[in-house]
């Protein structure tokens, strides 16, 4: 049943993408002008993916939303919905109040004028008139901490730069819902720690908050309802403890959908063969192998190396370590089949259950994304000296290796 105090409802959305076949291209002028012949003849081939299909819920007025789901869920095209930036195939949104958003750096900004003039311009794109923006001036600035770089061209921001005074503009000019798409996951940790407040803050004063984050504890922390994504459906909807237990007893299911390649994100121009372990347990702090198997490239790629990347991920969907070959100096030749080993050391995990998500990929191009390609557990085995209490490690995303000393 509807509320009728509501910021936000979805009712039955879906957004379909149509799929062009791929074609083998032509290698000389006969065949290209064969090829538009043929082309202009007959219609063009294509298939059909549903990003999102049949998706309903409510957002009270003045809560705060969380979207979860892995890699390929749905979940930033359900906030490109939400926010307009994209049409829905299906389906209807009703809002009650202006929407302002922050989906990625960039967006919103225009790269040749000042941060100052974007300040102006992202308020007028949000609807705002120059006195509301003149009103709220100041505080954007200094929230921000740009006030050195205000006269200077965007283009020259670093990222980081970029969504401190983005998020700024969007926190604070009087829209009734703000919609964000991982923006916490760039930028220092003070303000990573500034922008929860802020967003705490603003769902308490009676704005709509929708966050979606791969940041789990985030959404604890900033979230008082979520919901649950998985291949553009909708399998959860409750409060957050509820939605990231939901999330967590999925793994298993997902990681026997992503056996099948076919059912996995990337390109598909090299899949993994097989991902291993030669055990599924072990201590913090032991030293452990990741093994893996790749093809040779059915067919040639536009570039011929790729590198290798294994992301050790918590229960929660934190990563807690990319291992990315290219740091080593390593790449692997398309052309040729190869078996590899992923060594990760000193590592001190905190006893639990975790995954590793193993990726093939060019500077253009991820080939594959194998999601929880293989699962393992970090045994309660407690590796310091004392015989403290489990609250003494209750924090922090990791144990460390530390020792004080007195004098």
């Amino acid at each position: 049943m509807f509320d009728t105090d509501y910021a936000v409802r979805v009712q039955g959305i879906g957004k379909t993408y149509r799929l062009g076949t791929t074609q083998t291209r032509a290698s000389t002028l006969a065949e290209t002008m064969l090829s538009r012949l043929r082309s202009s003849t007959r219609q063009r081939d294509y298939s059909t993916f549903d990003a999102l299909d049949d998706i309903s819920f409510e957002i009270p007025r003045g809560s705060a939303l969380g979207i979860v789901g892995r890699n390929g869920a749905g979940k930033s095209t359900l906030l490109k919905i939400l926010t307009r930036v994209t049409a829905p195939t299906r389906g209807r949104i009703d809002f009650r109040g202006r929407m302002g958003s922050l989906l990625e750096v960039g967006t919103g900004f225009h790269p040749e004028l000042t941060g100052r003039e974007n300040i102006f311009l992202n308020g007028a794109l949000l609807g705002m008139n120059r006195a509301e923006i003149l009103r709220q001036f100041d505080a954007i600035v200094d929230f921000s901490g740009m006030e050195r770089f205000l006269e200077t061209p965007v283009k020259r921001y670093s990222s980081g730069m970029y969504v401190r005074l983005a998020f700024s503009v969007a926190a604070h000019l009087e829209t009734e819902i703000l919609a964000i798409d991982e923006v916490l996951a760039v930028g220092d940790a003070e303000f990573q720690r500034k922008s929860l407040e802020k967003m705490r803050e603003a769902a308490n004063q009676g704005r709509t908050v929708l966050y979606v984050s791969h940041m789990l504890q985030t959404v604890k922390t900033l979230c008082d309802s979520a919901i649950l994504l998985e291949r553009g459906h909708l399998v959860h909807s409750g409060t957050v403890d509820s939605t990231l237990t939901a999330y967590s007893e999925s793994f298993d299911r997902y990681a026997a959908d992503q056996l099948d390649p076919s059912r996995r994100q990337g390109s598909g121009g090299i899949r993994f063969d097989r991902v291993w372990m030669d055990t599924d347990h072990f201590a913090s702090g032991d030293a452990f192998d990741v093994s893996f198997q790749l093809p040779a490239a059915a067919e040639p790629l536009p570039v011929q190396d790729y590198w290798v990347s294994g992301h050790i991920v918590d229960d929660g969907g934190t990563v807690i370590a990319q291992c990315d070959s290219r740091l080593n100096d390593v790449t692997f030749d398309s052309a040729d089949p190869h078996r590899g080993r992923l060594t990760i050391k000193n590592l001190w995990l905190k006893p639990g259950k975790y995954s590793v998500d193993m990726f093939a990929c060019q500077r253009s191009d991820i080939l594959d994304s194998w999601d929880a390609a293989i699962r393992f557990e970090v045994i309660p085995e407690w590796r310091y000296r004392a015989n403290a209490t489990v609250e003494a490690a209750s924090f922090g995303v990791v144990l460390a290796d530390f020792e004080y000393e007195m004098e």
